[in-house]
C-alpha cells in the first residue's frame, strides 16, 4: 500500500512537472494568435540553422523544456525562410527571442545562450 501511495504521487509529481514545463513548437501564426489572444506567455525564438549561437540556444532551451516553472510556449521562426514574420516583428539578426504575455512584448534578447539569463527572460512573460 506505501508503495503504491509513493508511486502514484510520483507519477502526479511527473504528470505535473510536465503540464509546467517549457513547450517547443514550430512557428504557426495562427497559434501565435491564439496564445496572444488567451493572454497566454510565450517567445519566439529567431533560429538560423547556420547559427552557432541559434543551436546553443535551441540546446538550452531543451534543458529548460525539462524544468518545471515555465509553462509556457516557444515558438521556432525559420530565419531564413520566413521573411514576413522576421519583418513583421523587427529582427534584424538570428538568435533573437522575444518574449510576449498575450498583446504586450516583456522581453526582447538579442543573442543570448546564457541558461540563466534565457530563463529570466523568459520568466518576465508572467
Amino acid at each position: 500500500m506505501r508503495i503504491a501511495r509513493l508511486l502514484s504521487g510520483l507519477v502526479l509529481s511527473l504528470a505535473c512537472s510536465a503540464v509546467l514545463a517549457l513547450e517547443i513548437l514550430p512557428y504557426s501564426a495562427q497559434a501565435v494568435a491564439a496564445a496572444r489572444d488567451a493572454d497566454e506567455p510565450y517567445a519566439l525564438q529567431f533560429h538560423s540553422e547556420w547559427c552557432a549561437t541559434c543551436k546553443e540556444q535551441t540546446r538550452v532551451f531543451k534543458l529548460l523544456a525539462e524544468e518545471s516553472g515555465l509553462d509556457m510556449k516557444l515558438f521556432i521562426v525559420d530565419f531564413d525562410h520566413d521573411r514576413n514574420t522576421v519583418r513583421a516583428y523587427k529582427v534584424p539578426v538570428s538568435a533573437v527571442v522575444i518574449v510576449f504575455r498575450g498583446k504586450v512584448e516583456r522581453a526582447r534578447l538579442f543573442a543570448v545562450s546564457d541558461r540563466d539569463k534565457l530563463r529570466e527572460g523568459l520568466k518576465k512573460a508572467f
